[in-house]
């Protein structure tokens, strides 16, 4: 028996890799001759880097740079030295986990620490690089990014602003003369999953702006400084992007890639699938386990499981998907591919519980996912697996 072991990450309770070797060493106890082959997934945002760096034999490389308030934080990005790639998160700097709930500040959170991680990946020689959009804590519409690698911004009055999102409606010229030259000549590729234009009810403010601490009252003054920020940049560059597919990601991120340096955006799990040879593993397969923290109606948009189930449901292989909680109507899922979803929590206990707990709950689930895989096989007859 072959088991392909691809979950992302659970999020605030463990990465794809703890998720990967949890599954494992549950498979592991019930069956110890079983061979498993584990490739940690990620969708572009939270767990990008590690899975990439697993995948590539990669390593990671630690720089100081700016949080999304500015204070000075330890972030890490993937480098592969042979092909001189550099794969860096937006949330590894400008993350949303970086974030008390009292700090969320939509008007000053900005991506400029994710620029600076670019620049040091420019500096070390990068001839690639991989940004993986999600998770941030900005509606800057790329706008620190920018400035840290040398776009300027100013008001009506000639003083150059900070970014952040309460700065967009004040931009009146952009200057862009200083942008790094280096950029030029480089691979850039935006690696997501998401595909919301900048504007609008499925933009970047409307969708994604509460969780990042704006108010319903405010959500109309921050939509109307994205527009602005699309206008002047659109009349500086003499090319709008704000409809384009995923200008909406990671807070506006999106159209900034999108308008100044005309990335290849690709879907993160895309990327690392084709990268890792997913396919190729799940052909040759008897089970796919996948998984999440949560798994809902969102999940059947395009999320890892639901990605790897279609992939699967392809050579006829079942999935199965382990998750922290079941959300909404899944009745869908199984003309996805997904055979079964099944919950990691086995008895009543508090959501900080189950998530300091994660690693342990998900190998008694695949423990038990084992047990009954067996059980099931000796009763029509079959040899035990």
């Amino acid at each position: 028996m072959k088991a392909v072991i691809a979950p992302d990450s659970f999020k605030g309770s463990m990465t794809s890799i703890q998720a990967s070797e949890a599954i494992k060493e549950g498979l592991l106890k019930v069956n110890p001759l079983l061979n498993s082959v584990l490739i940690p997934m990620a969708d572009g945002g939270e767990g990008t880097v590690d899975a990439l760096c697993t995948i590539l034999d990669g390593e990671l490389i630690v720089e100081k740079v700016s949080d999304p308030l500015g204070r000075e934080v330890t972030a890490a990005y993937g480098w592969m030295e042979e092909t001189r790639t550099a794969v860096i998160e937006t949330a590894a700097a400008s993350g949303l986990p970086l974030l008390q709930k009292d700090e969320l500040n939509p008007d000053t959170a900005s991506t400029l620490g994710t620029g600076e991680l670019v620049k040091k990946a420019l500096d070390k020689g990068a001839k690639r690089i991989i940004i993986g959009l999600g998770g941030s804590a900005t509606v800057d519409g790329g706008t620190g990014f920018l400035q840290a690698l040398g776009v300027r911004f100013f008001d009506k009055n000639g003083r150059e602003l900070q970014a952040g999102g309460g700065s967009l409606g004040r931009i009146e010229t952009i200057n862009s003369e200083s942008l790094d030259e280096r950029l030029k000549h480089i691979e850039i590729i935006a690696a997501s999953d998401v595909t919301n234009p900048l504007l609008g009810v499925e933009g970047a403010v409307s969708v994604f702006g509460p969780q990042k601490g704006i108010t319903s009252e405010r959500l109309a003054e921050f939509e109307a400084g994205m527009e602005h920020f699309a206008d002047k940049t659109a009349s500086h560059l003499g090319i709008d992007h704000r409809k384009q597919e995923g200008s909406g990601a990671a807070g506006g991120f999106g159209f900034a890639l999108h308008s100044f340096l005309q990335p290849v955006f690709e879907s993160g799990f895309k990327i690392i699938s084709e990268l890792s040879g997913l396919e190729n593993q799940i052909q040759e397969a008897s089970i796919v386990l996948t998984g999440e923290g949560k798994v809902d109606a969102q999940s059947l948009y395009g999320k890892v499981p639901i990605g790897i189930a279609r992939i699967a449901k392809q050579y006829g292989v079942p999935t199965v998907a382990f998750t922290g909680k079941i959300e909404g109507d899944l009745e869908k899922a199984a003309a996805e591919g997904l055979s079964l979803v099944m919950p990691i929590v086995d008895e009543p206990m508090s959501l900080e519980s189950a998530m300091q707990n994660g690693p342990a709950l998900l190998e008694k689930a695949a423990s038990r996912l084992m047990k009954m895989y067996e059980l099931l096989n000796e009763n029509k007859g079959v040899k035990s697996l």
